[in-house]
């Protein structure tokens, strides 16, 4: 099947958790003649929400992937998590989208990780539409919703549609371009709808809000501003058109509204898709760099050399590896070896299916600008690149947080060992953002975790899907260190190894940083090769993992290569990484370092006669509180915490309010632990 590149649409869905995301996948699946019935989330028969734990739960885990076509165009969607602990998912989706629908609330509006998803967005320079869902329930508010997004959020939001009433009574929506007003028939499911010219009723504020859809594309585009100058109606093309240049050129962002649970409005929603979301055609051609980092240019061109991205593992009971890409350049056929560049390995393609969430469909190829499964790589992991063997090239690879708890993890028996190791590296590899990691001392398995809620899943995953038997400990933060201040000094490494003598002398300075600084490395030595560069970075990094005081990772910190001396007849890669550990190793534990602990930010939306006991409940745990403020009958209460003083948050909250108030957490950095705090810590 070959499909006009112009026509095809690489989109995902983004929003804050519970705003309906899932909802509306389903009804988009249902309107384009993909499903027959529309799954609901509250009944755990969502389509997209497939995995057992999704369905439990009623939210949106692992990104779900599907393509279904709406008129003539093709649209490979993904839905993704609205939850902060699956933060990785909406990030490696997002690496490979062309466009993005951002849904919100109509009562809440922009709410905290609507602005984090969008800030990822902003990141990989995605063109948006913006849907405000929810139009029906009580307190929904186009006006304030829409101001929140221009207040909070970069690009201007540009209303194309207005609601047709709110809350109870809403009805359909009045469409500022088309010059329509569009009321669903639910007896058919929202499948069939009524258009009508602008009543009475509505044409003062229709006149209104069209002259300032016309003023504030005139600020962008050229053709609207001369017919504005010359008080002359541009027409509804000359308006599309304008619409979609300044959507692709990330000037504006069109605002759509409706309901999708009532079924109404996701039809037209699906007509701005085609009109002013991007095609593989209408984005930069992606760009990629070759061993010797020389620009490497791939557009969405069928004949050229193949490349394509791996941006997420699955392991499933029929393929045992799926690895979904995304193909930038040629064409990806069954049979075809794929170099990975950064594995340096050859793979061979042994099937290639269309996904529809957890299902899938045998197809014998996929060109450049669509998204696909592939079955039978073995090396493969997420954000590596794959390409033709005759022009190799590497893009930029995800980058992913770091895990801020950890459980142990026992096997109850010798048998259920290798089990659960199996089991742990097969999860690690679906999703980068834990980690599997072995106690030195203990000889326990740790399995780090975004938060309580991944820790979770991660874990019921482990005991059921695996079927491993094994005994799990209490989730602990994952804490760092870093130097307590700066030092100076040297270092030999001198060996003879199966009658070859190794020798390298090394000087090295280390420093403390500022908080959120990381990692920086500083050459001195101006006539160093990038060989030998690589080697010292990758001695130190090798560190890095383990700090000497509790064994935690070691960030904020610069190191700085002051001096190196090595036989130069005799070139020797062992004794130079080796001499460097010794170094680096021996300057930590002199210099000695402080821990630092993982800080969130919290925000509680809460009735106001619970606003007291939620403010002292944040004092206990020693939470500052930043801001409060009033939205609709409630407080709007946002506080940085430390982690380990927030498990069992979600039931203590739900305590202190009888159910009625609502929290979002997300990671806001590390603080320096004072002493005393840290002799309680490990008492």
């Amino acid at each position: 099947m070959s499909i006009d590149k112009h026509k095809i649409r690489n989109i995902g869905i983004m929003a804050h958790i519970d705003a309906g995301k899932t909802t509306l996948s389903e009804r988009i699946l249902f309107y384009t003649g993909l499903t027959h019935r529309m799954g609901e989330v509250h009944e755990g028969t969502a389509i997209m929400d497939w995995m057992e734990q999704e369905q439990k739960r009623g939210i949106t885990i692992t990104s779900a992937t599907t393509a279904c076509f709406w008129k003539d165009i093709y649209i490979n969607l993904i839905d993704t998590p609205g939850h902060v602990d699956f933060t990785i998912e909406v990030e490696r989706s997002l690496r490979v989208l062309d466009g993005v629908i951002a849904v919100f609330d109509s009562v809440h509006g922009v709410e905290s990780q609507s602005e984090t998803v969008w800030r990822q967005a902003d990141t990989y320079k995605i063109p948006r539409i913006c849907f405000l869902n929810k139009m029906d329930r009580t307190g929904a508010s186009f006006t304030k919703s829409f101001r929140s997004i221009q207040q909070k959020l970069s690009l201007t939001p540009i209303a194309i549609q207005l609601p047709l009433g709110e809350g109870s009574q809403f009805e359909g929506v009045l469409d500022l371009v088309e010059e329509k007003m569009y009321f669903w028939n639910q007896d058919e499911f929202g499948k069939t709808f009524k258009t009508q010219d602008i009543s009475t009723e509505y044409q003062e504020i229709f006149e209104k809000k069209r002259k300032e859809l016309i003023e504030t594309l005139a600020e962008w585009d050229e053709k609207i501003l001369e017919k504005y100058l010359e008080n002359q109606s541009p027409s509804t093309k000359e308006i599309k058109q304008a619409l979609r240049q300044q959507t692709l050129n990330l000037k504006i962002t069109p605002v759509l509204c409706g309901s999708a649970f009532k079924n109404k409005g996701v039809q037209t929603l699906l007509d701005a898709v085609k009109d002013y979301l991007p095609s593989p055609l209408d984005v930069l051609p992606a760009t990629g760099k070759n061993f010797k980092g020389d620009q490497v240019l791939c557009p969405p061109e069928d004949k050229a050399p193949l490349s394509s991205l791996a941006f997420k593992i699955v392991f499933d009971s029929f393929s045992k590896t799926l690895t979904y890409i995304r193909v930038y350049s040629g064409t990806l056929k069954v049979g075809q070896e794929l170099f990975n560049t950064r594995q340096k390995k050859t793979e061979r393609v042994q099937k290639i299916l269309k996904m529809h969430s957890n299902s899938r469909k045998e197809i014998k190829e996929l060109k450049s600008g669509d998204i696909a499964a592939v079955a039978g790589l073995k090396w493969t992991q997420t954000g590596d690149s794959l390409c033709d063997i005759s022009r190799q090239v590497f893009f930029e690879r995800l980058s992913f947080p770091e895990p801020v708890l950890s459980v142990a993890i026992e096997p109850k028996s010798s048998v259920d060992q290798s089990k659960i190791e199996s089991a742990l590296q097969k999860i690690e590899r679906e999703d980068p953002s834990c980690q599997i990691k072995k106690d030195t001392e203990t000889g326990q398995m740790l399995l780090l975790g975004m938060g309580e809620l991944h820790i979770e899943i991660l874990l019921e995953r482990l005991l059921k899907d695996y079927k491993v038997s094994a005994r799990i400990g209490k989730p602990q933060v994952s804490f760092r260190e870093t130097p307590s201040k700066i030092w100076q000094g040297s270092e030999e490494f001198h060996h003879e190894i199966q009658g070859k003598k190794h020798f390298a002398k090394t000087s090295l300075k280390i420093e403390p940083l500022e908080r959120g600084k990381g990692f920086l490395f500083e050459s001195k030595l101006k006539d160093l090769s990038k060989e030998l560069l690589f080697e010292i970075k990758e001695g130190i990094k090798q560190t890095l993992s383990s700090g000497p005081f509790m064994g935690y990772p070691v960030k904020d910190l610069k190191v700085s290569l002051l001096k190196l001396n090595y036989n130069e007849e005799d070139l020797s890669l062992l004794a130079i990484r080796s001499c460097i550990y010794q170094n680096f190793s021996k300057g930590l534990r002199q210099a000695g370092t402080e821990l630092l602990e993982p800080i969130f930010k919290i925000t509680i939306d809460s009735p106001e006669e619970f606003t007291g006991a939620v403010i002292g409940d944040l004092n206990v745990r020693k939470g500052k509180i930043q801001d409060i403020h009033s939205k609709e009958g409630l407080k709007i209460i946002t506080a940085l915490a430390p982690l380990s003083k927030l498990f069992g948050y979600a039931t203590d909250i739900r305590s202190l309010s009888q159910g009625k108030a609502h929290f979002s957490m997300e990671m806001h950095g590390y603080r320096l632990i004072p002493k005393k705090e840290k002799e309680k810590l490990f008492i």
